[in-house]
């Protein structure tokens, strides 16, 4: 992990270096004269060779210091302090209703192999996996916000300022965030209970007398948790980097949102901070499905010993 993110943290800093445009023209507008320029220019480090301004941003980096932002004026810390979280926690939720409402329609899909309902499960799964997210969030709001008027088309609420509030804004975006994971991992169960129900164990459950339900989710679910398991890091990052999408569609104060606006108006520090958080994010998520591989199947340690 510490690898990888140090990998990605150079390849960020270099790609953002050379983004089109001029720093200081896009902080201060471009009819200052030469010497603010070559001011600005100066205290923000640009007159410095490119590795040695890498080496001073993740010095900084290491002790919390993500630098100044351009455009807000202000340390990129205190601008991620209350976006970050939102972020965070739009990811999380939306995880946790695509995970089990994904298995459960997987579930249904499998068991009823070849009939009505696993045509229906399959095919909407398979075009819900190809619908933008963008795209979902402009048909929702134009049917519920425009042509309804039932839920607000912009903000976000925390619940404990107004709770209210907090689930009518939050409908529409989580849906958009958990839709494309809902299908995928309905379609991942559907595949791995396919293949463990052809095992020799599930025959043998089924002799013994055991009901559909505990050879179902005893013994066909939970030897196929592996790959469900595999998805949650793939959706969780997916959800994060997904965010930037919908928070811009639906005017969210998140991470996501601030990227857009930090890209458009070459705030360097803040479009390197949100992208090597994002990074981090990501690498954590996988460390914890690799966790949660020992959970699902015992036989899986984190240690071996002779």
């Amino acid at each position: 992990m510490l690898i990888v993110m140090l990998i990605i943290s150079f390849g960020v800093f270099m790609l953002v270096s050379l983004l089109p445009g001029d720093a200081v023209y896009a902080m201060l507008g471009d009819t200052i004269s030469q010497e603010t320029y070559d001011m600005v220019y100066h205290e923000l480090g640009l007159d410095q060779p490119l590795l040695l301004r890498y080496g001073n941003w993740m010095l900084g980096v290491l002790r919390g210091d993500f630098g100044t932002s351009y455009q807000f004026h202000m340390p990129v810390v205190d601008l991620l302090k209350t976006r970050v979280p939102i972020t965070i926690f739009l990811s999380i939720l939306a995880t946790l209703i695509a995970m089990p409402l994904g298995v459960l329609f997987g579930v249904i899909a499998a068991v009823h192999r070849g009939k009505k309902i696993d045509t229906v499960i399959t095919l909407t799964a398979n075009a819900c996996s190809c619908l933008p997210q963008f795209w979902i969030g402009i048909f929702l709001m134009y049917i519920f916000s425009v042509q309804l008027g039932w839920l607000p088309s912009f903000g976000f609420t925390w619940p404990w300022e107004n709770f209210g509030q907090h689930i009518l804004e939050l409908i529409m975006p989580i849906i958009c965030l958990s839709i494309d994971g809902i299908a995928g991992i309905a379609r991942q169960t559907r595949s791995s209970m396919l293949e463990s129900i052809r095992q020799d164990y599930v025959r043998t459950a089924w002799s013994k007398g055991l009901t559909e339900r505990s050879v179902i989710y005893i013994h066909t679910l939970k030897n196929s948790m592996i790959p469900i398991v595999s998805l949650l890091g793939v959706r969780l990052s997916y959800m994060v980097g997904g965010s930037i999408f919908v928070e811009s569609v639906f005017s969210i104060p998140g991470m996501g949102s601030l990227l857009v606006r930090a890209i458009t108006s070459k705030d360097i520090p803040v479009v390197q901070a949100c992208v090597l958080l994002t990074a981090f994010v990501t690498c954590a998520a996988y460390i914890l499905t690799d966790l949660l591989y020992v959970l699902v199947d015992p036989r899986i340690k984190l240690t071996q010993k002779d």
